[in-house]
């Protein structure tokens, strides 16, 4: 793998065959979209420009973007909108569960912008969407994909307490690359909210992802599986950056399919209990497939 410094000027690796996008072929796709639509929603599939918003939406499913669409921060990988964000809508934790129960979901991510200018971070919006998800069906597994919180343990309790059954936080990069990367993040802090959420709730799942193709080191890469580890993370994606606009930061490598298994068999033989690891894995996509012991 590259070890070259990211720098925005860099050209654009050639995208390969391998890294292909579907389009909608079946009805299924246009009555998700309805769906989202009628019940005013954001989804990190439209928001972050996810390659799988095709494949996922034609299957029935997507990931619910809460709090807005708006970021107060400014990564260098992410499509999603940065502007002063308004003001949480007081229903929207209802409009998500109604979403789940015509989805028929029985798995539910839900991911949200950071919300830097809430006093919270929106740890409070997260706890009551997950409470009105319970009340609409107490069985549904729920992961929630949260931002840092300055590591603020209150906030992540607030979270915890509501009883997700998965809390992911993605580190997103290897620690080099993280001040390039992610805007006002720290891969120290990132680390501590993982392991905080482990020992505020031992029985919720700690999940995380990384991605490929910025620069790292295949050394780097494995450190990064290690320090995921040593703070107890249960369950890693990995998957291939895609630059969603000139502005964002440039592909430096694309990582090929074969060598994705590789790090996948690493992260396995490292621990992990669950591993999903290809050029087109995001943290949600296929999230049911790992199935943890519901609480």
């Amino acid at each position: 793998m590259s070890c070259a410094k990211i720098d925005p000027s860099l050209h654009q690796a050639q995208k390969p065959p391998w890294i292909k996008v579907r389009l909608p072929s079946n009805p299924i796709f246009f009555s998700t979209k309805a769906l989202i639509s009628d019940l005013r929603l954001h989804t990190v599939c439209e928001s972050a420009q996810c390659p799988n918003r095709w494949e996922c939406w034609s299957q029935g499913t997507a990931t619910m973007m809460i709090a807005g669409d708006r970021c107060t921060r400014a990564c260098g990988f992410c499509a999603v909108t940065t502007a002063k964000p308004f003001a949480l809508e007081e229903d929207e934790p209802q409009r998500v569960a109604e979403a789940v129960r015509r989805m028929k979901l029985k798995h539910v991510v839900i991911t949200a912008v950071a919300r830097d200018d809430l006093k919270d971070g929106g740890a409070n919006h997260f706890a009551r969407t997950i409470g009105a998800i319970r009340e609409m069906d107490p069985k549904i597994v729920i992961e929630v994909l949260v931002p840092d919180f300055h590591a603020r343990d209150w906030c992540i309790q607030i979270v915890l307490d509501a009883a997700p059954d998965i809390y992911n936080h993605n580190m997103e990069t290897v620690e080099r690359l993280t001040p390039m990367v992610r805007s006002r993040a720290k891969y120290r802090t990132s680390l501590r909210v993982l392991k905080r959420a482990k020992e505020l709730s031992p029985q919720a799942v700690t999940k995380s992802g990384v991605m490929l193709g910025l620069g790292e080191t295949e050394s780097e890469l494995f450190q990064t599986m290690d320090d995921l580890r040593e703070v107890g993370v249960q369950v890693l994606t990995m998957g291939q950056y895609l630059r969603p606009t000139p502005q964002h930061l440039p592909v430096v490598e694309y990582i090929a399919p074969a060598q994705f298994e590789f790090f996948g068999e690493i992260a396995r033989k490292k621990g992990f209990e669950h591993v999903a690891s290809g050029p087109l894995v995001r943290s949600s996509y296929h999230a049911a497939d790992f199935h943890p012991v519901v609480r």
